[in-house]
């Protein structure tokens, strides 16, 4: 087993004994409501036991807690991601995944400009989605100009090129797969 998974499994059996006394419950008066022996439930407060379901259930039900309150929630990492800004060619990346790899998300800043597309391809397939501003998009022979609330997804393989209108900065998402991944993007939910 897991450091973490020894170290939750460690911690119930002190629980266990605090949820008892804090109901003002004897050994002898849980093993009559669960069924369990006076002898395994003092194992299993002390630590000389193993928790099972089989045995942590009956007591769950006796003390009428969910069973998160005695083997206790696994602590939760902290959900925010905290990318530091990247500025290339004027642009600012903010990066709003963690794993290196695969499909990255990023929020991206382009300060008003006007400067001249200069299209490139790479592997790879993108989605854009704008924030404000106005996107000027230039993909294949297509120049496009996307309003906040507008998306585009596109195969980076095919000459792109993005940036401001000149009008001023323009914000959006950015999801980018390296291998070409696709977004899988559902509509409604399937019906059975």
């Amino acid at each position: 087993m897991t450091d973490d998974t020894d170290g939750v499994l460690a911690e119930v059996g002190p629980r266990l004994r605090r949820i008892r006394k804090e109901r003002g419950v004897t050994l002898a008066g849980l093993a009559t409501a669960t069924g369990i022996s006076v002898s395994t439930l003092s194992r299993l407060e002390s630590g000389l036991r193993r928790p099972s379901l089989e045995l942590l259930l009956p007591i769950a039900r006796a003390h009428q807690v969910p069973l998160d309150e005695l083997v206790g929630q696994p602590r939760t990492e902290d959900p925010r991601v905290h990318g530091k800004p990247v500025v290339r060619h004027g642009r600012t990346f903010w990066p709003l995944t963690r794993q290196p790899g695969g499909l990255q998300a990023f929020k991206v800043l382009v300060p008003r400009s006007t400067e001249e597309p200069e299209p490139r391809t790479h592997e790879g397939y993108e989605w854009m989605y704008v924030l404000s501003g106005r996107l000027r998009v230039v993909l294949g022979e297509h120049d496009v100009v996307l309003a906040a609330g507008e998306a585009a997804e596109f195969d980076t393989r095919v000459p792109h090129w993005f940036g401001s209108t000149g009008e001023g900065p323009v914000e959006f998402l950015s999801l980018f797969g390296p291998q070409g991944e696709r977004m899988h993007v559902r509509a409604r939910p399937k019906r059975a």
